[in-house]
């Protein structure tokens, strides 16, 4: 076993954070100690069938690499696609539902919207129960919480009986009205666990306790149908941990941008679906608090997908609902877009005769032809070769080569069905792919009201980078960010992320004077819940933050914004019909002054802070010395042919360097494109910051 490093005098021990976020292609692992800011940062390819295999794997290895003894690791984090991938896949779950009598087909009949309007072939996604596995239970709870038909005891035997016979792999229990009485679920639940031990049982009072049916039901469903796969990975993963590293806490990382034990993401794996792109977000709100500025778009370019955030006042927006797989979840999760196109996405000619580029991608095996790992399927990044903005030497450093015959063989079947030239061919991929990104990053500004010109584009991902500077044309965003390292990016956020919980209750009040008073007791019970759960995770006082949101809407209106709501509970009935205002013309361009208001429900957002940011600022003086390039190879920026192209390695640049486009730079973890004319230079964070020419 390696021998402890050293601690530096007055350190009583060393503990050190680990960040991992796993990909569709790339795994990636942040090490950060807090005492002294020091970080190392290690990348893998991804283990799909596994995940936990390259975690481990990567955590072995960069402690190789770095000398960092595993039991000096004082808690991990991270980041997880298992969630994602399962609804992806449809991997096999049996899972039985149980319900009110006379809402079994709820699941099916949903809000009778397509999934694309004018699409008459798509249909939406099939159910996760299939009707012979929903059971339906004789009570009923009405509006207000009054139990005006009482579950039975031999009925809770009865259904559990059923349920049990059935043999399903999970169960999720959603009664009507159960968010403001559980107690008929909490029966249903007790009796099904005494039923069948050992099966998880998903009670939507505990999952999603708020109002409006199907969607609801939808996340307690999903919620049971992730279950066992979230369990049975994360048993293999903490299992490995304890082994290589020891007892250490483990966080997981929740589609809202904060952290929860695992045990506590075995129970509610739902809120995991976005955890990668969440971290990554994380990551880049972090790194704008550093460069102070406010007003962002997040461009995390991965193997599979793109994932694009818009970053308003050092933070992104928070949504409560939305749709993952085709399925409504209920839960609050980083307002994020994800595009189906990604370094790994596949071309290919549709029956029209048009080339199109995903959203399948080729993922980590057998991956882009250009891998070597047998894939067969032209490819974004066999693109990028073929156009010589990825080098032929390979990614990670060199430790993964790229196979250039492989590349141009592909790209050259597709150019003869185009009857273009290999080179138009591979620039047209490019040119799709960045197309597919545009309209998701006009989707959360331009129709929103936002102008994206007026934003910092911050690049990431292993692939970000390599397309930020074509996005940025297309958008008329003037300036790019591209963090020190974008490819680990994501694996950052986890090591910045706060331990985070949601507290709601749904309530229907109108907003008038008595306001105050009608939300008093509603505030302490969710602050009481919220403080128990400060005491079960152990956050100091000091660490712990509370935020209270008001879900508001105008009388009669479908959807709800949030509101903050201030924590002394001042906020008087004029403030807070001002404050909607506000967001409701934000949201939708105008305001009915004097319209009825009505809440509809009260949240509390409770975090622990983990980390105390030791700022990274480099002390070494400005470079005196224009940067030396490594290397020179022609490089095609458009059609008018390849242009002899200046490669730089990212470790050798210093604070104020200055490159003037066109120029390649390459790194472990990604490749920055820097077009003719555009100027690139390193601030003193070693952060890039490109201007892009008109």
């Amino acid at each position: 076993m390696r021998a402890r490093r050293r601690l530096p005098r007055g350190c009583d021990a060393v503990s050190w954070t680990l960040g991992i976020d796993v990909g569709g292609t790339f795994t990636d692992v942040c090490a950060y100690e807090p005492a002294t800011g020091l970080t190392h940062y290690h990348k893998r390819p991804s283990t799909p069938q596994n995940p936990a295999e390259a975690i481990l794997a990567g955590i072995a290895e960069l402690c190789e690499a770095t000398g960092l003894h595993p039991r000096d690791i004082g808690r991990i984090a991270h980041g997880t696609t298992v969630a994602t991938n399962a609804l992806i896949e449809q991997r096999p779950c049996r899972v039985a539902l149980v319900t009110t009598e006379g809402f079994r087909d709820l699941l099916e009949i949903g809000r009778q919207v397509r999934p694309s309007i004018y699409d008459l072939q798509k249909d939406n996604p099939p159910p996760l129960v299939p009707r012979h596995l929903r059971f339906e239970v004789a009570e009923r709870v009405t509006r207000g919480g009054r139990i005006v038909r009482p579950l039975e005891a031999e009925e809770v035997d009865r259904v559990a009986a059923a349920v049990a016979a059935a043999e399903p792999d999970a169960v999720a229990v959603c009664l009507l009205f159960s968010y403001l009485t559980d107690a008929h679920e909490q029966r249903l639940g007790e009796a099904l666990r005494r039923a069948m031990p050992g099966i998880e049982i998903s009670l939507s009072c505990e999952v999603r306790p708020e109002f409006r049916e199907y969607e609801r039901l939808s996340t307690t469903v999903l919620n049971a149908y992730l279950q066992p796969i979230m369990s049975a990975y994360l048993g293999r993963l903490e299992s490995g941990i304890a082994e290589a590293v020891g007892p250490v806490p483990l966080g997981i990382n929740q589609s809202s941008g904060g952290l929860i034990s695992a045990a506590r993401a075995r129970t509610f794996p739902i809120r995991t679906a976005l955890s990668g792109p969440a971290a990554g977000v994380a990551g880049a709100v972090h790194l704008t608090r550093q460069i102070g500025e406010p007003n962002a778009i997040t461009l995390d370019i991965g193997g599979t997908s793109s994932d694009v955030a818009l970053l308003r006042g050092f933070a992104a927006n928070t949504v409560h609902e939305r749709w993952v797989e085709g399925y409504p979840v209920r839960m609050p999760s980083v307002d994020i877009d994800a595009i189906g196109a990604g370094g790994g996405s596949i071309a290919w000619v549709d029956t029209d005769g048009l080339v199109k580029v995903g959203p399948r991608s080729a993922g980590a095996v057998p991956g882009p032809a250009c891998y070597g790992r047998g894939g067969t399927q032209p490819t974004v990044s066999d693109a990028n070769l073929v156009l010589g903005r990825l080098s032929a030497g390979g990614l990670l450093s060199g430790s993964m080569p790229m196979q250039v015959e492989a590349a141009d063989a592909v790209i050259g079947e597709l150019a003869a069905a185009t009857g273009l030239s290999p080179e138009w061919t591979a620039l047209g991929i490019i040119d799709i792919a960045v197309a597919n990104m545009v309209r998701g990053i006009r989707a959360i500004s331009v129709e929103r009201g936002h102008d994206p010109r007026d934003f910092t584009l911050i690049a990431y991902g292993g692939a970000g980078p390599l397309h930020a500077a074509s996005v940025a044309r297309a958008l008329g965003i003037r300036k790019i960010m591209v963090p020190r390292h974008p490819g680990l990016l994501c694996a950052q956020g986890l090591i910045v992320a706060d331990q985070l919980e949601h507290f709601v209750r749904t309530v229907h009040l109108p907003l008038d004077d008595r306001l105050g008073d009608a939300l008093a007791p509603v505030l302490t019970e969710l602050r009481a819940e919220a403080g128990a759960w400060f005491a079960a995770q152990d956050v100091a006082a000091g660490d712990a933050r509370t935020e209270a949101t008001l879900e508001m809407r105008y009388l009669g209106q479908n959807f709800e914004l949030a509101v903050p709501y201030p924590d002394d509970g001042a906020a008087d009935r004029a403030a807070l019909e001002a404050a909607f205002s506000t967001a409701h013309d934000e949201a939708y361009g105008f305001h009915n002054p004097g319209a009825p208001i009505e809440i509809t429900s009260v949240r509390i957002a409770a975090s622990g802070r983990h980390h105390r940011d030791v700022d990274p600022v480099h002390t070494e003086p400005g470079a005196t010395a224009p940067p030396t390039p490594i290397a020179t190879r022609p490089v095609w920026f458009d059609r008018s042919g390849a242009v002899e192209t200046v490669i730089y390695d990212r470790a050798r640049l210093a604070h104020g360097h200055r490159i003037v486009g066109p120029a390649i730079i390459d790194q472990l973890d990604t490749t920055t494109v820097i077009f003719p004319r555009d100027v690139a230079t390193v601030d003193l964070r070693h952060n890039l910051l490109i201007e892009v020419s008109a």
